[in-house]
């Protein structure tokens, strides 16, 4: 595989190494006189302003904006031509007042969030759909598509699509985010180097622009504003419908983790599955192409076989964990030996429906992956589970962190994009150096990208 088409991509979550800084320093109390305005197009019932509303409202994921004045007000539309009564206004306005879209608030700093603005409780749209009996999630079986509002959840879009035999290819690790949410950032996932992003798996969207304007656009129309959006941070439009693609669904997966003593025999391992163009070809790999999901973790310093992420959902769905006592103990006794520092690679085999191939044909594949995988002898672990649970499986681990108090904490989140041939060094430095001195570490998440599937989004990065 060529180096220039291989990217992996780190995701770090770093508890109690980032903190929180404070606001830039704004006049106080902010003119809130915008909200007449409001009120004279008619939206004033659908405007809260109370400190409950604003607050949870300004509150996000991260956790780590104590110091950031909340919104001034919160907008819980009924219909996609409220928030775009909301824009005009700020628009027409000499000094535009800021406006934010929060679907579940997953950011980390307040990027959800408008100090002193309006934020758009995107979920309000569902909320007044349902009870208006309109659809805000609608299968076409026959056009092989999903119309999506940009406030559902993925997890939804998936339940949908299930009950007519049908999915999106292209997921984020965590369904429990907005459909907009994700739209707006990417979309990352271990399927997405074989499907690239969800960005890139979007036939068409709804869009109010910045000044008000509700536009539909496609790669075919008004595509300037439909690539923009895409991955757009939220800076160029609010999206409000998007038009998922589907593809026939699988009924199950095998959950597989392998355990690996360096980065070098992992990332080597990680490349070689994602080969999907070379796969029984001359010099093809052996194993190219034999998973569709395929992701790395880095475990540093901690009980890491029962890990809140990537353990399986509890019996009755499941028959065990990945991991029985005995083994948590032999994994224990590795990382001590190695100084600490393990590496999984974590995949799964997608599998029955209508088109996934046969148990009998994952059992070969699994076959082969155990001879040909460079992975410590020993050390491989399966479970078998639903494809909803698969794709699900983060949720489960939220679960059981809010049980115990352990979800609601500041969250710092690094995201970063390293080429194939710096990701050595970066193990060494980073990994084996800095981090392992940490006491507290969340998880660490290394994907391997095929940089052909990530063109636009790697531009949108470098430019």
């Amino acid at each position: 595989m060529k180096q220039e088409q291989v990217r992996m991509a780190v995701l770090l979550m770093l508890n109690c190494i980032v903190k929180a800084t404070p606001a830039a320093s704004l006049p106080w109390p902010p003119s809130t006189s915008f909200l007449d305005d409001l009120g004279d197009l008619g939206i004033a019932p659908l405007i809260r302003a109370d400190p409950e509303a604003t607050a949870r409202a300004s509150a996000d994921f991260g956790n780590l904006s104590v110091s950031a004045r909340p919104a001034a007000a919160v907008l819980y539309p009924s219909r996609p031509a409220d928030i775009a009564a909301l824009l005009r206004v700020s628009c027409a306005r000499p000094v535009p007042f800021p406006v934010s879209a929060r679907g579940c608030g997953h950011s980390i700093r307040g990027q959800a969030s408008a100090p002193d603005g309006v934020v758009v409780d995107m979920a309000s749209l569902g909320r007044h759909g349902a009870r208006a009996g309109g659809a805000r999630l609608a299968v076409s079986v026959e056009g092989r598509y999903i119309d999506a509002g940009g406030e559902q959840l993925w997890v939804d879009v998936l339940r949908a699509s299930l009950a007519h035999g049908l999915t999106p290819v292209s997921w984020t690790d965590y369904l429990h985010l907005t459909v907009g949410g994700t739209l707006s950032n990417a979309g990352i996932s271990g399927q997405a180097f074989r499907h690239g992003p969800q960005i890139s798996n979007v036939q068409e969207l709804d869009v109010i622009t910045g000044v008000g304007e509700m536009v539909t656009c496609s790669k075919e129309k008004v595509p300037d504003l439909f690539d923009a959006v895409l991955g757009g941070l939220g800076q160029f439009g609010i999206i409000t419908r998007a038009r998922i693609p589907l593809a026939p669904a699988p009924a199950r997966a095998r959950w597989v983790r392998f355990v690996y003593t360096s980065a070098a025999a992992l990332t080597a391992d990680q490349e070689r599955l994602i080969d999907v163009d070379r796969h029984g070809g001359e010099d093809g790999s052996a194993v190219g192409g034999l998973m569709d999901y395929v992701e790395g973790s880095v475990h540093l310093n901690q009980g890491l076989v029962e890990d809140w992420r990537t353990q399986p959902p509890p019996p009755p769905s499941s028959s065990r964990s990945f991991f029985s006592n005995a083994d948590d103990a032999r994994i224990a006794a590795l990382a001590q030996e190695t100084g600490g520092v393990l590496y999984f690679l974590e995949g799964a085999i997608y599998y029955g429906g209508a088109a996934g191939p046969s148990a009998a044909d994952v059992d070969k594949r699994m076959e082969v992956m155990l001879q040909e995988l460079q992975y410590q002898h020993g050390f491989a672990f399966s479970q078998d589970v639903t494809y909803a649970e698969f794709l699900d499986r983060v949720h489960d681990g939220e679960l059981r962190l809010r049980a115990v108090g352990r979800w609601d904490v500041p969250h710092p989140w690094l995201n970063l994009f390293l080429p194939r041939s710096r990701v050595l060094d970066f193990a060494s430095n980073v990994f084996h150096s800095i981090l392992h001195r940490s006491t507290a570490m969340g998880p660490i998440l290394i994907y391997p990208i095929n940089h052909n599937k990530y063109i636009k989004f790697t531009y949108s990065l470098r430019s």
